[in-house]
């Protein structure tokens, strides 16, 4: 078959993939396509891949500057575009001598902090921030990615500012509103992180997204961006705020703790860590629970003083300033009807508690009956 008759064959897929809403479709020799949709891995009714359909499709994509650093390397990224369908970001890698293809749909469509069902008016509250560091953390597969994509695009439709972000990869595709975007991709627009991060603020951004925040190098940028009057937004892998502050420190010699917690007193300004669940609603198929801590002065002292511990305690009795903790999170989760209170249980850090407030039952600290 000819190189034209397999691009057909991966478009026919890509279009399935949009169609379905798949966000990842994985071509591996001997199987047939399989799709992510709402999390969930889904075989399709198809015969199996042989190896010389794979690899046409791969060859009649893949452009030519990436075939020499695939033979070379095994592995490669590059993007491929679909009239009328999207854009998608493809890697490609051997395995068992025989080659695969992970493919990620780059969303065009970004939807609002309502159709997220995230806590609106404190996501607006820290998309309106001029200023300092927004952390949003959880483990992979959290929706991180899609909620920094909804609070960017209301920063694009609101503010005439610059914004730059530096993904790996390019997850969501912005449309220049009020604001204009350079995205840059990792591997494909720019070598590394490091190069990326080294030149961003010499790019006259307002708003900076940084896909992740791995190491001393990035929080060092991101914090010095953030203290010279840019918002940065960044992910981390954390369970919880507490968590997201020790793991900030954790990365930094001993002698640095002070200075670093310094800093993050001055420039952090909210912390929103994630977990994805399956909602009741099919319409839905998952939801987002946050835990949402919003700096404030008495924040800002447990973190100089290293009691990192008290946040948790700060974040419960902080719902009128727009903070949350997981169980709250979870109980308007259920209330919407969003979620049921099996999962609700199953997905909190403090199941007993829940249990008790979802009966409508709230215990104060002396452990009595409040409310």
């Amino acid at each position: 078959m000819t190189q034209e008759d397999r691009r057909a064959d991966l478009e026919r897929l890509l279009k399935l993939m949009q169609k379905y809403g798949a966000s990842d479709m994985h071509l591996k020799v001997g199987n047939p396509p399989i799709m992510r949709i709402n999390g969930k891995i889904r075989y399709f009714d198809a015969e199996p891949l042989p190896g010389e359909m794979v690899h046409g499709m791969l060859e009649a994509v893949m452009p030519q500057n990436c075939r020499e650093k695939f033979n070379k390397f095994q592995d490669i990224d590059f993007a491929c575009s679909v009239s009328g369908v999207g854009r998608f970001r493809m890697n490609a890698f051997h395995q068992r001598g025989s080659v695969s293809v992970a493919v990620r749909r780059v969303n065009s469509d970004i939807p609002s902090f309502e159709e997220l069902h995230l806590a609106a008016s404190t996501m607006r509250r820290i998309a309106e921030l001029r200023q300092g560091l927004v952390i949003v953390a959880g483990v992979t597969g959290s929706g991180k990615s899609t909620t920094l994509a909804a609070m960017i695009e209301w920063i694009n439709q609101k503010r005439r500012c610059h914004i730059v972000t530096i993904e790996d990869p390019i997850e969501f595709l912005y449309r220049d509103k009020k604001a204009f975007i350079n995205q840059r991709e990792i591997g494909l627009d720019v070598e590394s992180f490091h190069a990326a991060l080294r030149s961003v603020v010499r790019q006259d951004p307002d708003v900076i997204l940084i896909g992740e925040m791995r190491d001393p190098v990035t929080f060092d940028t991101a914090l010095t961006a953030a203290e010279t009057g840019h918002l940065v937004f960044g992910t981390l892998h954390a369970s919880h705020s507490s968590q997201c502050i020790g793991r900030i420190v954790d990365l930094f010699p001993p002698e640095r703790e002070r200075s670093i917690r310094q800093s993050l007193m001055f420039n952090l300004q909210a912390i929103i860590c994630q977990k994805i669940l399956p909602s009741t609603d099919p319409k839905v198929g998952l939801v987002p629970c946050q835990e949402i801590l919003l700096t404030n002065p008495l924040v800002q002292k447990i973190i100089q003083e290293g009691d990192d511990k008290k946040i948790d305690s700060v974040i419960r009795g902080g719902k009128e300033e727009g903070m949350q903790d997981f169980n709250q999170s979870l109980i308007e989760l259920v209330k919407k009807g969003l979620v049921d209170d099996e999962t609700a249980i199953k997905a909190s850090t403090n199941p007993d508690q829940l249990r008790l407030n979802l009966k409508g039952i709230y215990l104060g600290d002396d452990r009595k009956i409040v409310s």
